[in-house]
């Protein structure tokens, strides 16, 4: 386990650039809560985030000024801290996961509303960004954060290799799944994620399709 100075390029962050992590906060009783949330990097140590209203985490959040962002690349660890709690015994006794590949905290600078009127899954998509600074991380193996554009490439790259071999409407079906995920990399992606998708869209306008 390394304790470091704070730079969170040693876990592989970009600025600018979204990953996925399980931030860990403190419950009003004084157990912990986990969430699966998404976070932007803004520097070396500064990240933002986006929560819906109503959620525990974001209460939490706001009632201690502080949180905890998990990296891990365990599906199980995203699976069950969505669909329900982790037990605590998933905890460590400063709010970090245990089997985490590291972990750091950070103490809220600020908190602002944001109200998104194109979000699909909130009414107005209601909303705090926080804008945090890490103060302290922990690396216990070496790690890097879990980026979602890269999955999105192996999955259109699958879907480039059965192109020739599939029907009219497969390949309609293809174009599409195509978009959505360069939607998704152009947004999140690291600059080898979005210039892959780039490769991509050049061999697809080869075979005819207008993108």
């Amino acid at each position: 386990m390394i304790k470091m100075n704070i730079n969170l390029a040693s876990i592989g962050m970009e600025k600018g650039r979204q990953y996925e992590t399980i931030i860990t906060t403190k419950n009003e009783d004084g157990t912990y809560n986990a969430a699966p949330i998404g976070v932007i990097c803004a520097g070396e140590d500064k990240i933002i985030n986006r929560i819906f209203k109503g959620s525990h985490t974001l209460e939490n959040i706001i009632r201690e000024r502080e949180f905890i962002v998990n990296i891990t690349h365990d599906p199980e660890l995203f699976t069950v801290s969505l669909l329900g709690n982790l037990p605590q015994s998933y905890f460590d006794d400063d709010c970090s996961l245990k089997c985490g590949d590291a972990y750091f905290k950070c103490n809220v600078i600020s908190l602002t509303e944001a109200v998104k009127q194109s979000d699909p899954v909130k009414k107005k998509g209601e909303g705090i960004v926080i804008k945090s600074k890490a103060i302290d991380i922990v690396i216990k193996k070496p790690t890097k954060a879990m980026n979602r554009g890269f999955g999105y490439v192996i999955e259109t790259l699958v879907n480039l290799t059965r192109f020739d071999l599939v029907d009219d409407a497969k390949k309609e079906e293809y174009i599409t799944q195509f978009k959505e995920a360069n939607r998704v990399v152009l947004k999140v992606g690291t600059k080898e994620d979005i210039k892959a998708m780039r490769e991509i869209k050049k061999e697809l306008k080869r075979k005819g399709y207008d993108l």
